[in-house]
């Protein structure tokens, strides 16, 4: 009967009793949808933020600066240690001798080397005989020692009258050895597990000491130090990792790891001095055009680190700043200091501040014309005006200034040069033309005296000289005041002195800024003998004030900092002293206010006497904002608004250098030349300017010449 039963399942689903075959198998239930996707992506965003954290980052740093603090020093170790035991090092020296072709000094190493190698087979004859000589030295140390016992123990014998005193010192020295053993044996255990500990620690301390780990190891505060000392080892690796495949290889195959190709480091000033003589196939320019890498590689900012090239062949030259250094003030001037200090113009030298070395940069103007360029707000009218003030100590120089500026920058040469004029309106333009058309005159006048004459040296500066060549002016004879072709006046004047005017002492000086070929025509910037730059913006405007010879040779004041390097210029002349083999040296010039340059003035004034100053000045109050903006839009039928507020702050810094849109649209409000819209953009129409200019009061349209 029980073999006929037949037993009843429940369903699961509808909760029935069945057979077994007739309930259906369970449907697995689907997750729901997107639920795994959302597991994961929340599982990477811990992940990611868990290997992200800072806290993950310090502990990977930590871990790694140590572990290869280790490594570092097992390396360094072994590689004393090999040096020690062999003659690696020594050949190595030689090596690096025959490479910078040094052969007095390979001979000399390998001098020593045999030395050395004859030491070393005396040592190692004498350890084969060492164990008969242990031996002997035993059995002779033994006998000796025993002797010695058994005689002290019979001498205390016969003092104590005790025959047992005899074997005394000996069973002295046998328990004195016995605690050794058990101390021996006491300490063993601990120092088998501590000693491997104790090497670990040491070899960790050779690396720390050495920092063998890598950069991005160190702490914040370590990793942000770019003060690091310079050493051949640091400038070899810095080159090697500069990105030039042959320079890799090179170092890579040279025996001494590319010692051989640098000089000795030398302590330069702020900073040190290293010649890196180039392997073939790597070039001067390719090391040149990587400074900013190099510099990052030396642990330096770029504007830290100097590329030039001296005479020899093949080779670079870098100067590299302490961190920071270049910073720090360079001190007042000696003309603020040194209230006795006088001027020679044929003989004497400007201190006109300090070079990268530290050292005094004196620069002679003997017979020079010069010209000085750079950016707005870069120091340049301090930089020119401190070199006029050190030369108006001679009192036989005169000086006919033109500052086309116009906010007193030059005034304290009131009273002390002959012709001084100051604004920058038009008719400002026309009166500095004339008086450097006067500079001609005269220096003709010097020509054609009787030979054997002498004169003394007269200087013409022009401060803001890009507004006379940008001026549209056209006198009465129909030639144009400003330009760059052979019917301007200005600029004729400018060729003729650079022409023969050192010849008869007549000197021209020019202040620029922002130089283009319009604002600084070739022919004038070339005729100069001494150019300076502060920083500009581009490579050719480095090239436009320098000259091309000196940017090939390293020269770069387009990567002085605009802002941070103020005062700092890059000089190409032989005036002044520049290391053999480079074509321009980088001057941190010193800075002399207004006051204290009044106060200089003052004393150059006192060595002259009855000299009065043809002055043209023009108060602020006098500018002609309507004329000007007519003068920058010169004839370009528009001009985008942005670009006139550029050409207005490069005729007059002082009073148009801090407008913006909202000045210039009050300046031109409710007269119907107001910016309009053109292609999209603000622009501002010649015509209407013209048409509101031409229908002023007469009073209205003088105001600027009054």
């Amino acid at each position: 009967m029980t073999d006929n039963v037949v037993p009843l399942f429940k369903d699961p689903t509808s909760g029935t009793y069945a057979l077994p075959g007739d309930i259906a198998p369970p449907t697995p239930s689907a997750p729901p949808p997107g639920r795994p996707v959302q597991v994961w992506k929340r599982s990477g965003q811990a992940i990611r933020a868990a290997v992200t954290d800072e806290r993950t980052r310090t502990a990977v740093r930590l871990v790694a600066r140590h572990g290869m603090y280790v490594i570092g020093g097992t390396r360094i170790t072994a590689k004393r240690t090999w040096d020690g035991r062999t003659g690696s090092r020594y050949e190595r020296m030689i090596r690096a001798a025959e490479s910078a072709g040094n052969f007095e000094e390979a001979k000399e190493w390998e001098d020593r080397l045999t030395r050395f190698r004859a030491a070393r087979h005396h040592r190692r004859m004498d350890l084969l005989k060492a164990p008969q000589d242990a031996v002997k030295s035993a059995l002779y140390g033994t006998g000796l020692t025993v002797g010695g016992l058994l005689a002290l123990g019979i001498v205390l014998a016969i003092a104590n009258e005790d025959i047992t005193d005899v074997v005394g010192p000996i069973a002295a020295v046998i328990e004195a050895i016995r605690w050794i053993v058990a101390v021996a044996i006491g300490v063993w255990g601990p120092a088998v597990t501590i000693g491997p500990w104790v090497a670990l620690l040491a070899l960790w301390g050779v690396g720390r000491h050495q920092q063998t780990a890598p950069q991005w190891t160190l702490p914040a505060q370590q990793r942000d130090d770019c003060g690091a000392p310079i050493t051949p080892s640091i400038v070899v690796t810095a080159l090697r990792d500069l990105g030039i495949a042959p320079l890799r290889g090179a170092i890579k195959e040279m025996g001494d790891a590319g010692a051989a190709m640098l000089g000795p480091i030398r302590i330069a000033g702020c900073g040190v001095e290293v010649d890196v003589t180039l392997p073939s196939g790597v070039s001067t320019a390719e090391v040149q055009g990587r400074r900013r890498k190099l510099a990052e590689n030396l642990a330096r900012h770029e504007h830290e680190v100097f590329i030039t090239l001296p005479t020899a062949a093949r080779t670079v030259r870098l100067w590299i700043a302490d961190s920071g250094a270049l910073d720090e003030p360079i001190g007042p001037s000696p003309l603020a200091l040194d209230e006795t200090l006088t001027a020679n113009y044929k003989t004497g030298k400007a201190p006109w501040g300090q070079d990268l070395r530290g050292d005094t940069a004196l620069i002679s103007l003997y017979q020079r014309m010069l010209l000085i360029t750079g950016l707005s707000n870069q120091g340049k009218t301090a930089a020119l005006r401190a070199l006029a003030l050190w030369l108006a100590l001679d009192k036989t120089v005169e000086f006919r200034i033109a500052d086309l500026k116009g906010v007193g920058d030059w005034r304290m040469f009131l009273g002390l040069a002959t012709t001084l004029i100051e604004g920058p309106t038009d008719e400002h333009v026309i009166a500095a033309t004339e008086m450097v058309e006067g500079m001609v005159a005269e220096m003709e006048r010097r020509i054609q005296a009787p030979p054997g004459s002498t004169f003394p040296p007269l200087v013409g500066i022009v401060d803001e000289a890009q507004v006379a060549f940008m001026c549209p002016a056209i006198g009465a004879d129909k030639r144009p005041y400003g330009g760059s072709k052979a019917t301007s006046r200005y600029f004729m004047a400018c060729r003729k002195i650079h022409n023969q005017g050192r010849a008869v002492d007549v000197i021209l000086w020019e202040g620029t800024q922002d130089p283009t070929d319009q604002n600084l025509p070739k022919l004038v910037r070339e005729g100069a003998h001494t150019r300076a730059s502060l920083a500009l913006g581009t490579e050719s405007q480095a090239r436009m004030a320098l000259g091309d010879k000196a940017v090939d040779g390293g020269a770069a004041p387009h990567l002085l900092r605009q802002g941070l390097d103020k005062g700092t210029v890059v000089v190409a002349t032989d005036g002044i002293q520049i290391p053999a083999g480079q074509a321009s040296i980088t001057v941190r010039t010193h800075y002399i206010d207004t006051d204290t340059a009044a106060q200089i003035a003052d004393r150059a004034k006192a060595l002259r006497t009855g000299l009065t100053t043809r002055s043209t000045i023009t108060p602020a109050e006098q500018l002609d904002p309507l004329a000007d903006i007519q003068a920058v839009l010169a004839d370009a039928p528009r001009v985008l608004t942005q670009d006139v507020l550029k050409r207005l702050a490069a005729l007059n810094e002082g009073a148009y250098g801090g407008w913006s849109f909202i000045d210039l649209k009050r300046v031109l409000d409710g007269t119907g030349a107001e910016p309009y819209k053109s292609d999209g953009r603000m622009v501002i129409g010649r015509e209407r300017v013209a048409r509101v200019i031409a229908n002023r009061p007469d009073e209205g349209s003088t105001s600027a010449a009054e």
